[in-house]
């Protein structure tokens, strides 16, 4: 196994520009993949450029814990946090919303009462459906039945479900699938229960009265995260508490899904593939562990570098030292599709393929809760730091060429140079320029999200492009007149104030232009001057 060492602090103050800044863009280097970055904090979802522009914003009525997913008709897709149901821990919703590219909401539906709640993350099939993660209760006389030890019986136990959502009209779905882990468990406590057998002959169920060293509490698995392999109709799904992940497959019909056989993989609903603690099947001991709370485990999509392999954000809680690692790993598939297991051992791998984490210091990349990462089409990996609100993407060699820190905290919005805290993201990721969502659509960039932000350095063109493209702003400051030329015909000025808001705005399709600013209030201000298929923003003080 190899380990690559995060280049120590000092990465974050590199001459790549913004080595004054604190939040927002860090790092960017003409070496960052050129794409869009999407996160969600509170009632707003951003999408940003490499400079931390925003490129477009959602609002929402509602909290979110911070799933967002854009898809390819530039709609988003976002969880929101409800208040009607008595079922809570980190992580619950109630609620799936989407707007469409303008920010109108388009569609929402609510799964949210005190028997049941959505919670944390969902996944948009391609034919429009949604699978998304929700607990329900089991009563105590439920649990006995199910094989739980009266000790580790609390009031209402969870039951984690997967339900398939059909959306209907502005408010409504159909729920066209289900899944539940209450049909696929095993116990070795009560023979007297049909579930009762030898656990570690039984690895493609879950152990009732597994706890992994936690106290007995309702939310006793804690799933964090659902995600989905179309070509093999598979289901990843990850445990923090058990810190372990799961593959199911998504069978036809919840009645295989609630069965142990039928199925493309005649396993009905039961575990394909597990990973992470051995422990949890009698197949291991806490030496065995390789996974303390993980994240966001899934497929590296088809295309990408190490496709099929599955990552990991491995967040090393509840381990002594405490340090977050990003996997990738290779499971043992056969020529058949199954997961192949050998006799008397845990399913394989022993060791992932790649681990990447802080060699030198590995406190420093430490995130308890959240986060995600990301294979990138050229092969960097874009990580989310989560619970400092930190991305970062790393290239091949483990150099850090962009960095960025979200400015969002539950107060607002911080201002540049301001020690961010409380700024946690559960997930980011990046969409590259030539995404579908972002075909047609108007994606100049607008101010940065932080107020009083920092551009004087950033590159949002590579060196190549910088050369064939120049440009001139004058006198600085300016007083009446602000007069600009360039090489290329300007095709819009944007001007904004130091709180992100328009103050003009103007089509130009011309080489020079001259804007009256004897109006505007004396401070700082931004231009945005788009030029062919790409943007400059550049400082001007009014004096």
């Amino acid at each position: 196994m190899k380990y690559y060492g995060l280049p120590f602090l000092l990465c974050l103050f590199l001459n790549f520009g913004f080595s004054q800044n604190t939040v927002g863009t860090i790092v960017n280097s003409n070496d960052a993949f050129s794409g869009y970055t999407l996160f969600s904090f509170g009632k707003k979802t951003y999408l940003i450029d490499n400079c931390g522009q925003r490129i477009n914003e959602w609002t929402s009525q509602y909290n979110t814990i911070g799933v967002v997913y854009l898809l390819e008709d530039g709609s988003l897709l976002r969880s929101a946090t409800l208040n009607n149901s008595n079922i809570t821990f980190g992580g619950v919703s109630g609620r799936i919303e989407k707007f469409d590219w303008d920010g109108n909401l388009t569609w929402s539906f609510d799964y949210s009462d005190n028997n049941k709640r959505l919670h944390h993350d969902f996944y948009p099939l391609p034919n429009g459906h949604i699978l998304a993660l929700a607990v329900t209760k089991l009563s105590n006389q439920q649990a006995l039945d199910l094989g739980r030890a009266p000790e580790n019986i609390v009031a209402n136990l969870y039951n984690e479900q997967i339900i398939e959502i059909e959306p209907q009209g502005e408010s409504s779905a159909n729920i066209v699938w289900i899944w539940n882990i209450k049909d696929h468990l095993i116990q070795d406590f009560d023979s007297s229960k049909p579930n009762f057998g030898n656990i570690s002959g039984h690895p493609e169920r879950l152990n009732v009265n597994y706890l992994n060293e936690n106290p007995p509490i309702a939310n006793w698995l804690h799933f964090n995260s659902i995600q989905y392999n179309q070509s093999l109709k598979q289901i990843i799904l990850s445990s923090r508490l058990l810190s372990e992940i799961y593959i199911i497959e998504h069978t036809e019909t919840s009645a295989i899904a609630a069965s142990n056989s039928g199925g493309i993989y005649n396993k009905g609903g039961d575990f394909l593939y597990r990973w992470g603690n051995p422990e949890a099947y009698n197949m291991g001991t806490t030496t065995s562990q390789k996974l303390f709370g993980q994240h966001f485990p899934h497929w590296i999509p088809e295309g990408l570098p190490e496709e099929g392999k599955l990552m990991i954000f491995n967040n090393g809680a509840q381990r002594t030292p405490s340090f977050s690692e990003v996997f990738i790993l290779s499971p043992p598939v056969t020529e058949s599709g199954l997961y192949e297991l050998l006799d008397g051992q845990a399913y394989s791998p022993q060791q992932p393929d790649y681990t990447y984490y802080n060699q030198a210091m590995p406190g420093s990349f430490y995130s308890p809760i959240v986060s995600g990462a990301q294979m990138l089409p050229n092969g960097h990996i874009l990580i989310c730091d989560g619970d400092s609100g930190h991305f970062f993407e790393i290239d091949d060699e483990e150099n850090v060429v962009w960095d960025y820190v979200s400015p969002i905290v539950n107060l607002g919005i911080l201002n540049q140079g301001d020690i961010p805290s409380g700024n946690l993201v559960f997930r980011a990721t990046k969409y590259a320029t030539d995404y579908a969502a972002f075909n047609n659509r108007d994606i100049t960039p607008g101010l940065p999200i932080e107020i009083n932000p920092d551009l004087s350095a950033c590159n949002t063109l590579s060196s190549e492009s910088i050369v064939e493209t120049s440009f001139k702003m004058y006198p600085l400051p300016a007083h009446q007149f602000l007069n600009i030329t360039s090489s290329k015909p300007i095709n819009s000025i944007t001007i904004y104030n130091a709180f992100g808001h328009i103050i003009k705005t103007q089509p130009v399709k011309k080489l020079t232009t001259q804007i009256n600013v004897s109006t505007f209030s004396t401070g700082l201000y931004f231009v945005v001057l788009k030029i062919g298929n790409d943007s400059f923003t550049r400082k001007m003080i009014k004096s």
